[in-house]
């Protein structure tokens, strides 16, 4: 049974965040006179804060001064920043902490791979930092993912070669990213969204009871 390196995905795989950004993302609007829904919201994921912002300002016809657009650039962190402060143990996703322990008794090596710029001080508030060998986040990586970067990192610096990488997502562009890498891709969340990958589970606890051993014996297609 060869070790594998498992990396997850951080907002909507480990925990659920983007309902912080919402209401962050909601109240800057307001702010400058624009209505923002859930629809729009939807389009904003996985898309950095300078585009999120642009795309923002489109929709409500409006603009700013780049002294004004990089006030409330920060001005949206902050707000998340205050909600994230908010976070326990208790808004882990579910099965996620069982999984993770379970992968650790194992002996398999963990990585985070998330394109946040706050994956770490979210880990900290979870309380589950010390159960990844590696975390590679948007601090450490420049491209987005469809790109593989961010999974190729984190695959490196497990020292595990990226055909022996499992890893989890919640987004089209991530499963993209994975499958890119030469990585196995479990999708969590909807079938007909997340299709692209090699399992789709609405999540960790719809898994198999002996998941992680299927896992280890698992070959990419």
């Amino acid at each position: 049974m060869h070790k594998k390196g498992f990396i997850f995905d951080l907002d909507g795989v480990i925990v659920d965040t983007a309902k912080f950004h919402f209401v962050a993302w909601q109240r800057l609007a307001k702010s400058i006179g624009i209505d923002f829904n859930h629809e729009q919201n939807e389009q904003l994921k996985g898309v950095s804060r300078v585009n999120s912002l642009k795309k923002i300002l489109a929709w409500g016809n409006a603009t700013l001064s780049e002294e004004e657009f990089n006030s409330k650039m920060a001005q949206k962190n902050e707000e998340y920043l205050a909600l994230v402060d908010t976070l326990t143990t208790d808004d882990i996703l579910p099965g996620v902490h069982d999984f993770l322990l379970e992968l650790r008794e194992m002996g398999q090596p963990i990585a985070l791979g998330s394109a946040s710029k706050n994956a770490r001080p979210i880990l900290k508030k979870l309380g589950i930092s010390d159960l990844f060998d590696t975390i590679v986040d948007g601090t450490n990586v420049t491209k987005a993912k469809p790109d593989p970067e961010v999974f190729t990192t984190a695959a490196d610096q497990l020292g595990v070669a990226h055909k022996y990488c499992v890893v989890f997502e919640d987004s089209i562009a991530g499963v993209q990213a994975a499958n890119a890498a030469g990585m196995i891709s479990i999708g969590l969340g909807e079938q007909d969204v997340l299709h692209e990958a090699d399992s789709v589970y609405s999540s960790f606890t719809e898994m198999p009871e002996n998941y992680i051993t299927e896992l280890l014996m698992k070959k990419k297609k």
